[in-house]
């Protein structure tokens, strides 16, 4: 008997840059950076393609990338895994203000938008289908961490930027922000489908997936960055894509012939001669 898992939720971050380019830039700066932090022993992220696309009069860039997770993944996951079944493959189709992913059976839909995150059903739900959608609203500065991902250099209420001005944040900064003219904001709003269907995992899977982490550290993480991104332009993430994409695939394979020749080293070894 399988367990048959579905249900939405939106995550609403609002962040303190422009929607025209900055966070876009800022985004795809983070991206590349946590990709190299997640990357070592052989596994992590490995970019296939990196491209410009147009489909039906919408324009933006297409990537695939493949997540290599066996060492991320709770130990009874691993133990039943399908061979091969924990090499994500992640297509994403961006063409900002508005972006898709598909994961497994999880879905991320992002629409960017110019305010304080006071706009509901910004994806145009059904009634019944918004109805049961969970709203998680995300400060990157109050949103509880846990302490094996707290990194005080990600901490937007102790983080200085010294080329914006933007930061350290108060407990209080949102209600704020509306009154200074001279700082941009937008919010995104991500919305989380998910369909799973596996036996006995439906209460393990619900618990991982609707944790708000990822979104929180990811933003905390591009926020904190801002300094580093903020004078870049399109051209120059793309190079970095580029450059990062050549490094992600280097300590994939350095990492893997070292694998094998452990392994060559350890047959020899233990072969009785």
């Amino acid at each position: 008997m399988y367990d048959y898992l579905h249900y939405t939720s939106l995550h609403y971050i609002t962040m303190l840059c422009s929607l025209s380019l900055q966070y876009q830039v800022g985004q795809l700066y983070a991206v590349a950076e946590a990709s190299k932090d997640q990357t070592g022993g052989g596994e992590g992220v490995e970019v296939l393609v990196n491209e410009p696309y147009e489909e039906d009069g919408e324009k933006g860039q297409y990537t695939h990338k493949i997540y290599h997770l066996k060492s991320k993944v709770p130990g009874f996951v691993n133990a039943i895994a399908p061979k091969g079944s924990l090499k994500v493959h992640e297509k994403a189709w961006n063409a900002y203000p508005y972006c898709r992913t598909n994961k497994f059976e999880i879905k991320i839909e992002t629409w960017h938008k110019p305010d304080m995150g006071n706009l509901e059903n910004v994806h145009g739900l059904e009634e019944s289908q918004w109805e049961k959608t969970q709203i998680v609203d995300i400060d990157i500065a109050t949103c509880r961490i846990a302490q094996k991902d707290y990194n005080p250099d990600h901490d937007p209420t102790k983080f200085k930027s010294e080329k914006t001005d933007r930061a350290p944040l108060a407990a209080d900064w949102k209600k704020e922000l509306p009154n200074k003219a001279n700082c941009p904001h937008m919010c995104a709003y991500k919305l989380v489908t998910v369909e799973f269907k596996w036996f006995g995992l439906q209460g393990t899977v619900e618990k991982k997936i609707q944790d708000e982490r990822l979104f929180a550290n990811f933003h905390r993480q591009l926020f904190c960055s801002i300094d580093k991104w903020i004078d870049l332009t399109m051209d120059d993430i793309r190079r970095m894509e580029e450059e990062t994409k050549k490094e992600l695939d280097e300590d994939l394979t350095s990492c893997r012939h070292w694998t094998w020749n452990c392994l060559i080293g350890i047959i020899k070894n233990t072969t009785p001669s």
